[in-house]
């Protein structure tokens, strides 16, 4: 009968050792990969990801006030511009999502963001919209729509001039004027 030699048997015994710390580490490693993950995307936001998505088709869900898509032209706080068929372009209000579609799993930096853009939410567009003085369709979330021209955005309303749609605003095209709050707006299209 063949003895085995002490060394032989203490050398399969740290090779066993070390495979296992090995795994061991590995584990802890993977752990710690998903456990940074997550703590990763519970910083982002909504916006980063459509910061990325600049160009790509995206479908929304806006509740009560229905579906839409389109190409994502640019994105704010607060909204997204919807590049439509027709030439016909949606500011989407970001409140009032429901759903997306066609958005990367990717996201832009959330710290990356600059102070001046930040500022640059709803208000702001809907300012650019009533400068311009162009013609729109408010879809409220409620489903309800109107249509005329902004003529100017408070902190958190606005005060449309309602004409019929692709009227020129005329002081005699008016039908009335309506105060919408900020806060029931789900989507401005234009034209």
């Amino acid at each position: 009968m063949a003895c085995q030699t002490g060394t032989v048997r203490w050398d399969r015994l740290f090779a066993d050792l070390d495979a296992q710390l090995a795994a061991a580490d590995a584990a802890e490693l993977a752990g710690e990969v998903v456990d940074r993950t997550r703590r990763e995307v519970a910083r982002l936001h909504l916006a980063d990801r459509a910061r990325l998505a600049i160009g790509a088709e995206v479908s929304v869900g806006l509740g009560a006030a229905g579906t839409t898509s389109g190409r994502l032209e640019r994105e704010g706080p607060e909204w997204w511009l919807l590049g439509g068929t027709g030439g016909i372009d949606q500011l989407v209000c970001t409140q009032a999502l429901t759903w997306v579609t066609g958005l990367p799993a990717l996201a832009a930096d959330p710290d990356a963001q600059s102070v001046v853009r930040s500022r640059l939410g709803l208000t702001f567009a809907l300012r650019g919209i009533a400068r311009d003085r162009a013609p729109v369709t408010i879809v409220l979330r409620d489903a309800s729509t109107c249509t005329g021209t902004i003529d100017r955005v408070g902190a958190d309303f606005l005060d449309l001039a309602e004409h019929a749609p692709g009227e020129p605003r005329r002081s005699t095209a008016v039908r009335s004027a309506r105060s919408i709050p900020l806060s029931a707006l789900a989507m401005v299209r234009s034209g």
